[in-house]
């Protein structure tokens, strides 16, 4: 039995040596001792059989031409039968944007230098004094509560938004844009988002999937020159076209046609397209001038000469065009950024409107994937950590200054547990951002990165939220001026919800596009498929079985040594990070294949097993950029806590999802093989230690300066602002009184001073100079300071139904108002 179960050993060490490349040699190695060693016990006719079995899988395994016509032409059947099937839609998608740090983690052996040593860009001179000049100008004109009640941002705040070119950050200086970069852009979204959504919003989208942004990669010279510098200073509005009522994510669904067809233009007889559409949750919609429309073309006369179905075009059209309608407002949330329907029927535009002129016809939906790494690498990450920063702010300084039971509320255990988690987060989240928007700054379109960025980022969000007002308590939702807490919680579904809603992008997305597109090998493969090239695919197919054998036995082993035979390129505290994630990574490269390779196309199906190694790949990819934030700026010493928080709870989810993703596969021969590859120690999850929490907790109280740099990035009101400003006034006025509060607290213990109480005792501690009438004068501000910050908004009878009454029924359909913000029919180009 020991001498079978060697050769079965040898067998398969055999086969992953020929696949590496080492065919017979690997066989000469692999074969000779256990078979010397069975003859040698005197084998009989069973060696017979052993050593033309061997022989066999030698040739089958060792021989090209004979692996592929035996093995490989099957194995390709096999595929293009019960393989993953593409759509179009599908295909681009898998094609569009690079591949970065995600095909590390795929790869099983992660190149740590590569994340270790890559160092985001640093802001330039002309965006640093931007971000302190006009956008903190722009912060301090933003009056939330005002604006949400209003419904609109105020004429000063729009004036400066234009005049600033806010809208044109991603437009270069040559069309009058800022020129920003991806860095850069994130700063500014994060700042403005901890002001105020509606402002935050009418920036982000015209910097992020739009009209800028496809003319920048795909306009015509002609459309450049016209629309940027338009762009740039809103003198156009712009608003992108995608979702209908019956299309959300599934692009093939949608409605949305044009026609090819002559008509007239400018008084010309031109060959053009009559658009119909019926679009929602359209951002900007209600005031834009130029629709970034995503519609089917059809050419059923063949004006064209081609065919007649010429795929999803991406067009701009001018709202001003005869037949164009925007309808009534959405409400979002009551976050007041303009979004709403936007209908046109019949409505004629000359090919030249299109994107990119007729040359880019039917390549709508590869611009638009293309392009949609700006919207999830910057502007919604960007969204959360400053949503995030303001609620760390609020409710840290929250938790210093409430007291109940004579003591801060940030010092009980229930209260740290969520704090500790708040801090922790927020520091991933930092981490994320920055190296994902230096990741598009070094010119990668990282498509599942970006993925992972926007999705978990967001979600991140909504923890940090809810923490923060199960803090906060009745503080947190009551709604007014002095609450800065509820805007974020009730914004928090618009990021959740934007640019791919999170439920698909976890479960369908992340891991079903990363697993092709990601994996050394899958692509290759399917393509050599497709094409028919069988000794394209013989050979894909042989790397690939060395790569899954080379994994696990990788994987094995490393996890038997607790990665010790590891080698990182870090010392102290993110070394054991990196072992353990390297030791993951080769655990999540075979648990991949065996998913592929067990369900096939049903893998597209199996959603939670999908969203488990989504998760996966997600949290080892938020580990590894929290150890390149920590590596690269170690100035805290209190840092290492965070880190540590972030890091632990990061590897712990990791684990978690690959225990997950392996009891959900449907063979449990399978799971059983992978349980005993993966983690044949056990499954161990360890999250943060309650310790750990409470010093991350402690780390953010108190006016601490780890709480600073946690949230340098948003913008920090003055000391009269009702909310924020007041909590950080109260803060400041606290801790300079406490040691003061203190005193006089031992001074009534040990019988220095009686008993009394409120100012009798305070002015009893003078007489005594317990107390000078300095500090008894600090103590009082410190109080009223602390009184009137835990106050919230309360309306006479009057003034609730005036804030709450309905605006009454809007018609279905409203005409386009013709304001200045739109331009001349007679400016638009021919």
């Amino acid at each position: 039995m020991w001498t079978l179960a060697s050769i079965v050993l040898a067998i398969v060490v055999a086969i992953a040596l020929s696949c590496a490349g080492w065919p017979w040699r690997a066989w000469v190695i692999g074969g000779i001792p256990p078979l010397a060693r069975w003859a040698a016990a005197g084998g009989g006719g069973g060696l017979a059989i052993a050593v033309a079995v061997w022989l066999g899988v030698a040739l089958v395994a060792g021989v090209p031409a004979i692996r592929r016509r035996v093995l490989g032409a099957a194995v390709m059947r096999w595929l293009s039968a019960h393989g993953p099937r593409m759509s179009d839609t599908e295909r681009i998608a898998l094609e569009a944007g690079t591949v970065w740090w995600d095909a590390e983690l795929f790869s099983g052996a992660p190149r740590w230098e590569r994340i270790v040593r890559f160092a985001p860009r640093a802001l330039t001179d002309p965006e640093r004094r931007f971000l302190e000049g006009p956008c903190t100008e722009l912060c301090r004109l933003l009056d939330d509560h005002a604006i949400r009640a209003a419904g609109d941002l105020p004429d000063p705040v729009w004036h400066l938004i234009k005049r600033e070119r806010f809208m044109g950050m991603i437009i270069p200086e040559e069309f009058g844009g800022l020129g920003f970069s991806a860095i850069a852009h994130s700063a500014v979204i994060t700042r403005l988002a901890s002001r105020s959504t509606a402002a935050c919003v009418t920036v982000m989208v015209p910097n992020s999937l739009g009209p800028a942004e496809l003319l920048l990669r795909y306009g015509t010279p002609e459309q450049k020159r016209f629309y940027l510098p338009r762009l740039a200073v809103g003198d156009e509005i712009p608003c992108f076209a995608l979702t209908e009522p019956r299309a959300g994510s599934d692009a093939a669904a949608i409605r949305a046609t044009g026609v090819v067809c002559e008509g007239i233009h400018d008084g010309r007889r031109v060959i053009g397209m009559k658009l119909t559409w019926d679009k929602r949750y359209v951002t900007l919609a209600p005031i834009a001038t130029v629709i970034g429309l995503a519609f089917k073309l059809v050419d059923p006369d063949r004006l064209l000469g081609g065919g007649v179905e010429l795929g999803i075009t991406c067009a701009l059209v001018p709202v001003v065009a005869r037949g164009v309608s925007i309808g009534p407002r959405h409400d979002p949330m009551g976050m007041a950024f303009h979004n709403g329907p936007t209908r046109g029927t019949d409505v004629f535009v000359p090919l030249e409107q299109i994107i990119g002129g007729p040359a880019m016809i039917g390549q709508g939906w590869r611009m638009v994937m293309e392009s949609l790494s700006a919207g999830r690498s910057l502007s919604l990450p960007a969204d959360a950590v400053g949503g995030a920063q303001l609620a760390t702010r609020t409710i840290s300084a929250y938790a210093s200054v409430r007291e109940q039971f004579g003591v801060p509320i940030g010092r009980f255990e229930g209260v740290q547990a969520r704090l500790g988690r708040i801090a922790g987060t927020l520091y991933w989240m930092n981490a994320v951002r920055t190296v994902t928007a230096g990741a598009v700054d070094a010119s990668e379109r990282p498509s599942v990165i970006s993925a992972i960025a926007k999705r978990w980022s967001t979600e991140a969000l909504r923890r940090v939220a809810n923490d923060a007002m199960d803090i906060a308590g009745g503080f947190g939702i009551c709604r007014g001026p002095r609450n800065p807490l509820a805007p974020i919680y009730q914004g928090v579904p618009i990021g959740i919800t934007v640019e791919g809603a999170n439920i698909l992008t976890r479960s369908l997305i992340v891991f079903g596009q990363g697993a092709i597109r990601c994996h050394p090998y899958v692509l290759t493969e399917l393509r050599a498929a497709q094409a028919r090239d069988l000794v394209a695919f013989d050979r894909a197919m042989a790397s690939h079985i060395g790569f899954a054998l080379r994994n696990a036995a990788r994987s094995f082993v490393l996890a038997l040594g607790g990665g010790a035979l590891i080698r990182p390129p870090v010392q102290g505290r993110a070394a054991p990070v990196v072992r353990e994630l390297t030791r993951l990574s080769a655990g999540f490269a075979v648990l991949a294949d065996a998913a592929m390779a067990t369900l096939g196309g049903a893998l597209k199906r199996a959603e939670n097993l999908s969203g488990r190694l989504a998760d996966a790949l997600a949290w080892m990819y938020i580990a590894s950029a929290t150890v390149n934030r920590y590596v690269a700026d170690p100035a805290d010493p209190v840092d290492d806590v965070l880190f540590a928080w972030a890091t632990r709870d990061a590897l712990a989810r990791a684990r978690a999802a690959l225990r997950g993703a392996i009891d959900d596969l449907p063979s449990r021969a399978v799971a059983g093989v992978l349980r005993l590859c993966v983690f044949p120690l056990g499954a161990r999850a360890r999250p943060p230690s309650d310790r750990l929490t409470a010093a991350a907790a402690r780390s953010i109280l108190d006016g601490a300066a780890t709480r600073l740099r946690l949230t340098c990035d948003m913008f920090v009101p003055g000391a009269c602002e009702l909310g924020l400003g007041r909590l950080e006034h109260a803060l400041d006025l606290a801790v300079a009184a406490r040691p003061h509060r203190a005193r006089l607290h031992d001074a009534v213990r040990s019988g220095a001073l009686p008993a009394l109480a409120g100012r009798a005792l305070l002015d009893e501690a003078v007489v005594r100079h317990v107390l000078s009438p300095e500090q008894r004068a600090l103590i009082v501000e410190a109080e009223a300071a602390h009184d009137d910050a835990i106050q919230v908004d309360a309306y006479s009878p009057a003034a609730f139904a005036r804030h709450h009454e309905p605006a009454g029924e809007l018609p279905v359909e409203l005409p386009v108002e013709r304001s200045q913000r739109v331009s001349p029919a007679s400016e638009l180009p021919h």
